[in-house]
Formats: structure tokens, C-alpha cells, sequence
């Protein structure tokens, strides 16, 4: 378990983290979300003693990190996965970080056989690939067998087989009870692991709150109907006291668009008409959608105009 009590953390007159207090548990996949520069790799540094708040505390298993024995079996990181020493092999760098923590031997090829580099374990990592420095720094962070994990950006350079692998992993390791903290900027994929969220916005706590709850509460979900006798389904939805507004988006041309899980009252209406229907369907809200809705005043870093196009 991992509990932050007023964590903030200030630089000068900016405050980067501010009184953050949330509580991250086993046995879940929490996501860590919030626009660039809301203050998360600075709240991650601070979980791992890296940097000092300024006021509040982190506890990891009820202790600040400095304070762990042997912490790598305690708490795995993955916050920089190019931080190696240059000069050592894969397999030497992991070997150090493991004499250095009284992790046997062995896990290194173990680890190393689990991340898919065994067969590039005395090659200097200085010539891997992004994806390949990715998978040796979450094989840094499995080292000690952890009962807690942290990973920044953990699919960062990873092909999609890869991504599919790193999304597997964070979930069984949250299925074997460990507490499992992710931060991400891709949505989807978070949207696809995350069982919880924890969301920030200029270093203050915006959310708190389990996937499903999340997106219910910041984004709109629609029912989208189609008719080839648009102004007959029109009028029957007017009957049935159901508000139906021109869709919009691609492809919703000719098509009607309810707030809200409309399908079945939708459904029942159409068959009780006799109207012939070419689309039915729920369009749920993406964990996008809500982000973007929640953290809209957030964003230090704004684009103004539209992008170029092509």
C-alpha cells in the first residue's frame, strides 16, 4: 500500500504538488493521470525518496522509502528506463542492482528470461532500441519481487505485441494481490488495464475513483437511432416523451441522437410503431472524453488554433 498525507511539493514560488492526499491499495491496477507538467513524476519521486516534499508525507508499507530495508524487494520502479550505466552489460546491471539489495543471483536471468531479453543479456544496453531499454527497466523494477510497483510511461517505445505483454503483466501482478501504481498519457491503453484512477491537475487531486465511476460522472454516453422514415421515428420519440437531437459525427447523417442508455425504451418504441430500424446502438463514453471534460482548466501547456492538416 502506498498513502501520500498532504504531499506537496514546492519550488521557489511554484508549487508543483499541492496537499495531495489519496491511498493507493493492493490488488488494484491504479492509474496515475493528469496533463503534462500536473505534477506526477514529482509525486513518483517523492513515493521513492527522490525528492523531498516540502510538506506531507509518503508512506510505502507505512513507512517513508528511506526507511525500507532492502527496498528493492519492498518497492520495483520503472521512472527512467534509460538510466543505465553505459559501460555494463543488461546482465550486469541487473546484477549489481541485485548484490546490492541481497537479491539472489539467479533472479537476474529469471527477470531477464520474463522481459524477453535473455538472448541480449551481454549486450550493453547503449545499443538497444527504446522498446529494449523499456523491457530492461521493467525488468529492474520485477527484480526484487516487489509487493509494490510504480511504473511512469511503462509502454513507452513498445511495438504492439509488446504493449499487449506490459498490459497482461500490470494486470496478473494486481491479480497476485501486489499494489500496482501506472502512470500513462495513452488513454486507451489505460483505459483497457486501470481498475482505478487517481487524477491530478496542477498538482491538486481532481479524482479519486474506480474506472467505471470515472467516466460515468465526466463524460456524456449517447443512443444513436436510424430510420429510413427519419420524421415517423421522430415524432414517436416526441410521443414516448424521449428527446432526440440531430446526431452528430461522422457517419451520423440521417440519424437521431438520445442522451444516456436509450436502447431498450428505443427498441420497444420502434417494434410497438412497426418502424423499421437500420441502427440501434449505445455509444459509451471513452475514458478520453472524460479526461478531457475533467481536466480542461488544468492544462498548464495549451495549444491555441487548429493544427495543421495532412
Amino acid at each position: 500500500m502506498i498513502e501520500l498525507a498532504g504531499l506537496t511539493k514546492r519550488y521557489g514560488l511554484k508549487t508543483a504538488v499541492r496537499e495531495l492526499t489519496c491511498v493507493i491499495r493492493p490488488g488494484l491496477v491504479t492509474g496515475f493521470l493528469g496533463p503534462n507538467g500536473a505534477g506526477k513524476s514529482t509525486t513518483m519521486r517523492m513515493i521513492l525518496g527522490l525528492d523531498h516534499p516540502t510538506a506531507g508525507e509518503a508512506r510505502v508499507e507505512g513507512k517513508p522509502y528511506a526507511r525500507l530495508t532492502d527496498p528493492l524487494t519492498v518497492v520495483g520502479a520503472l521512472l527512467e528506463a534509460r538510466a543505465v550505466h553505459p559501460g555494463r552489460t543488461a546482465y550486469h546491471h541487473l546484477l549489481c542492482l541485485a548484490q546490492s539489495n541481497g537479491v539472489p543471483r539467479r533472479r537476474v536471468g529469471e527477470v531477464l528470461d520474463l522481459v524477453g531479453l535473455g538472448p541480449v543479456a551481454r549486450k550493453r544496453p547503449r545499443g538497444f532500441s527504446l522498446g529494449m531499454g523499456q523491457r530492461l527497466g521493467i525488468a529492474s523494477a520485477l527484480l526484487g519481487d516487489p509487493r509494490i510497483l510504480i511504473f511512469d510511461e511503462p509502454v513507452n517505445g513498445l511495438d504492439p505485441e509488446g504493449i499487449h505483454w506490459v498490459r497482461n503483466l500490470i494486470r496478473s501482478l494486481a491479480a497476485d494481490g501486489r499494489t500496482v501504481f501506472v502512470s500513462s498519457h495513452l488513454m486507451s491503453e489505460m483505459a483497457l488495464t486501470a481498475d482505478h484512477l487517481i487524477v491530478i491537475g496542477q498538482g491538486q487531486l481532481l479524482a479519486d475513483t474506480s474506472m467505471a465511476d470515472f467516466i460515468e460522472e465526466n463524460a456524456r454516453s449517447t443512443t444513436r437511432v436510424r430510420s429510413p422514415d427519419q420524421e415517423a421515428l421522430r415524432d414517436a420519440l416526441a410521443d414516448a416523451g424521449l428527446t432526440a437531437e440531430p446526431a452528430r459525427g461522422p457517419g451520423a447523417e440521417g440519424a437521431w441522437e438520445l442522451a444516456g442508455d436509450q436502447t431498450e425504451p428505443v427498441g420497444r418504441l420502434a417494434a410497438d410503431r412497426g418502424l423499421v430500424l437500420h441502427e440501434l446502438c449505445l455509444h459509451r463514453a471513452s475514458l478520453e472524453e472524460a479526461f478531457m471534460r475533467l481536466t480542461s482548466q488544468a492544462v498548464e501547456y495549451q495549444a491555441r488554433g487548429r493544427a495543421p492538416e495532412g
